[in-house]
């Protein structure tokens, strides 16, 4: 009896401690469950909460300027990049940019497009970073055209004039790209700057002149949107998307992700509750943030196409549909990117034997006989040189790019070398010379209106090699 009272004992202890460990194992799985659905969450909201922030800094002003304008209003870039130019990474030294945050609940805005002698394309994007639409395809050199651009609540009418752009959120970002031939061809971009008009479309058809309203100025606005963002905690992060999800609805192709996100009122005006997440949450949200890029790179693999020693971002680019993933890491490492179709930006940061790009050697990029980028009528193309804080390289030529509009000299057989070096070559060369540092750095072709033989591939891309 004794023996069998001692074996009753240590069964019910075996049952209790398992019972325990299998709490703590449940525990376990929920909490990992419990912080996917956050990232998850994370993931398909940051595109939004960075447009927003990018607009509200953007948009932080009493008047236009050349870095910003009121809602409903345009900015004027003036000038080029330079070295001097620290504001954003990789900045582009081929185009002078306009743009405008919309806000289109109360009012459709009318905008126009004045006829150009060049490249001019408007990348008119969502709230959450969708390409919806793109006025003039870039290459055209048509008639001046005029767009009424509505939200997704519009119910009236579209005048006979106009080309309705149908956005799906009340929030839009408009972008405008104006190639430029160098500083000496400022001025002609300018004019073209001055013809274009944004304006409500009851002023508009009013015919009186229009006199936008003046904007207001919060200190609390004046951030770098992406730090503003990644800084944000998860009460602030989801209440801010909860709100912009109202004004601006998710698609019908997100609702799987959204009823899988109402698990933790993550949605149109839900109530996100951050107690949810325990004690512990403020690490380990802060480690999700910080590592969110380098986990997402892999899942979008897939979507990188190979150009020799250069790779770049291709389709579904601007045009995600539910690729969420994809979606918040070119939000993270270069917003508002256009389609493929429009423009590509392979990148290299290795020579053709792969060895990093290192100002300490000289290298010669080398395009074969008639292998120049292949780009439809006033497409272009460019390689800049970007040191290892994604900025251009000062140089004693102030040269960051060659381009189709340099001067550079073909070889006697056609093709064409460009010499990436830091010291100056002799004077015969110097035409072909992009200068960089003495440190690590790595190159950007950009392709603007590609022809179908660089999307599929077939296109001979240049070499990177390391000079003897």
């Amino acid at each position: 009896m004794k023996n069998k009272l001692v074996l009753i004992l240590i069964l019910g202890i075996l049952v209790t401690s398992l019972s325990g460990c299998s709490e703590k194992t449940a525990t376990a799985t929920d909490q990992a469950e419990l912080w996917q659905t956050v990232s998850d969450a994370y993931v398909y909201c940051l595109p939004l909460v960075l447009v927003n922030a990018t607009k509200e800094t953007m948009t932080n002003t009493v008047v236009p300027s050349h870095t910003r304008a009121p809602v409903n209003q345009l900015i004027h870039a003036k000038g080029l990049a330079t070295a001097a130019s620290k504001d954003i990474v990789t900045p582009n030294v081929d185009t002078v940019y306009s743009q405008s945050f919309l806000d289109l609940e109360d009012t459709p805005m009318v905008y126009v497009k004045p006829q150009t002698d060049r490249f001019c394309s408007v990348e008119v994007m969502d709230a959450y970073t969708n390409a919806v639409a793109i006025l003039g395809s870039g290459g055209d050199t048509q008639a001046q055209q005029t767009y009424l651009i509505t939200g997704p609540n519009y119910q009236g009418s579209v005048p006979d004039n106009m080309k309705q752009v149908a956005m799906p959120t009340n929030l839009a970002w408009m972008l405008i790209r104006v190639v430029c031939n160098g500083d000496t061809d400022l001025e002609n971009v300018y004019a073209i700057q001055n013809q274009m008009q944004l304006i409500p479309l009851a002023a508009y058809q009013s015919g009186q002149p229009y006199t936008p309203p003046a904007g207001t100025v919060n200190p609390d606005h004046d951030f770098v949107p992406i730090t503003h963002v990644q800084a944000m905690t998860p009460q602030e992060f989801f209440d801010t998307a909860n709100r912009l999800m109202i004004s601006n609805p998710p698609t019908a192709a997100d609702e799987p992700v959204l009823k899988a996100l109402s698990s933790i009122n993550v949605g149109p005006g839900a109530s996100f509750d951050a107690t949810i997440l325990g004690d512990q949450a403020a690490a380990q949200w802060e480690t999700m943030v910080a590592n969110c890029s380098s986990k997402l790179a892999p899942d979008c693999a897939q979507f990188l196409a190979s150009l020799g020693s250069w790779s770049y971002f291709g389709e579904p680019i601007a045009e995600f549909g539910t690729e969420y993933k994809f979606r918040a890491l070119i939000a993270i490492n270069g917003i508002a990117a256009n389609p493929a179709a429009v423009a590509i930006y392979p990148k290299a940061y290795q020579d053709s034997d792969g060895e990093t790009l290192s100002g300490s050697n000289a290298y010669t990029i080398h395009f074969d006989k008639d292998a120049l980028p292949p780009t439809e009528p006033n497409g272009f193309w460019s390689i800049t040189a970007y040191g290892s804080d994604n900025l251009l390289i000062d140089n004693p030529l102030n040269r960051y790019c060659i381009n189709d509009r340099s001067g550079f000299v073909l070889n006697e057989d056609g093709s064409l070398d460009i010499l990436v070096q830091s010291s100056q070559p002799e004077a015969a060369r110097q035409s072909n010379w992009l200068p960089v540092g003495s440190d690590d750095f790595h190159l950007f072709m950009r392709i603007y209106l590609p022809q179908d033989a660089v999307l599929a591939g077939h296109w001979p891309a240049p070499t990177i090699k390391k000079a003897i």
